[in-house]
């Protein structure tokens, strides 16, 4: 990080979900870059505020649901306690219940919606008030950044997690208006869909390679969090990227396909009928297959 307009020195930052996999990783980088953290999650928020510390870093853990009741207060008042503020937030925590639509019970589907979707309103709404508060005492725009965790779930309609894909698709509809609501307090909100080798991915991209760096390794992802979370990211916001290796995908907003129109108004279902069988209807519907290409 030669650049100063990417570093992150005397900025606080919060990253959920930091115990482990991504959620280490970018709490790493971005202690690399000189932000002090708050590390959080169930499991492991010690050992990586730990490490944090054993390489010179500032970082103090916070343990707890992050979708429980009051979770982003708590981690926004331990970001006050400890720093004064909070500057940046990642928003990582995640599980997953995997199971094809006809056998997924409530309990599966509860269990990501809330912590993915939940675990990313409560921490958004506690930095989103905080920053708002923040710009009005000071007359002007503040540095705010959340970077929050989609995935190409939602875009691929991945049949064996319809409650990760809906979530995960919220979650990018969350940060489209959450980027529009700090809009006029100088703030962000960009979202990224990783591919990466964690605990949680074991079963998809099996075991690294042998010889020579991993690209799925979750480190290969930070850097992009990194670069949001800095001062250099100020004109980037509302955005969702695909990232993984060496790769770094900017999807494009939905488009429209096709626009039929009645000029008097639908009058019946034929009339339907008749106007989408001359249409020329996106092969795949509304997902985008070729992001799993991306190599």
């Amino acid at each position: 990080m030669d650049d100063p307009n990417v570093r992150l020195d005397g900025l606080a930052a919060a990253v959920t979900g930091a115990g482990r996999g991504l959620g280490r990783a970018h709490a790493l980088a971005l202690a690399e870059g000189g932000a002090r953290l708050v590390v959080a999650d169930l499991h492991g928020a010690e050992e990586t505020a730990a490490e944090i510390r054993a390489r010179g870093g500032t970082a103090r853990a916070v343990g707890g649901d992050a979708a429980a009741d009051g979770a982003g207060e708590r981690l926004l008042a331990a970001a006050e306690e400890h720093y004064g503020r909070l500057d940046v937030l990642v928003n990582n925590a995640g599980v997953v219940r995997d199971r094809m639509l006809f056998n997924m019970d409530e309990a599966d589907w509860d269990a990501v919606v809330r912590t993915h979707l939940r675990g990313h309103f409560l921490a958004s709404r506690a930095a989103a008030a905080h920053w708002r508060a923040r710009s009005k005492r000071a007359g002007g725009p503040v540095h705010g950044r959340v970077v929050n965790t989609a995935s190409e779930a939602f875009l691929l309609g991945s049949p064996g997690q319809p409650n990760y894909a809906a979530a995960k698709g919220g979650i990018a509809a969350l940060t489209t208006a959450t980027a529009q609501a700090l809009r006029r307090y100088g703030a962000t909100a960009n979202a990224i869909c990783p591919r990466a080798r964690t605990a949680m991915t074991a079963g998809v991209f099996g075991p690294p390679p042998q010889d020579g760096p991993d690209p799925l390794a979750p480190e290969r992802v930070s850097p992009l969090v990194a670069y949001l979370a800095s001062p250099a990211a100020a004109h980037v916001t509302g955005q969702v990227f695909v990232v993984h290796g060496g790769v770094i995908g900017v999807l494009k907003p939905p488009e429209l396909g096709p626009v039929l129109r009645s000029p008097g108004g639908w009058t019946g279902p034929g009339e339907v009928a008749r106007a989408l069988d001359g249409a020329d209807l996106p092969p795949h519907g509304f997902t985008a297959p070729e992001v799993a290409s991306l190599a």
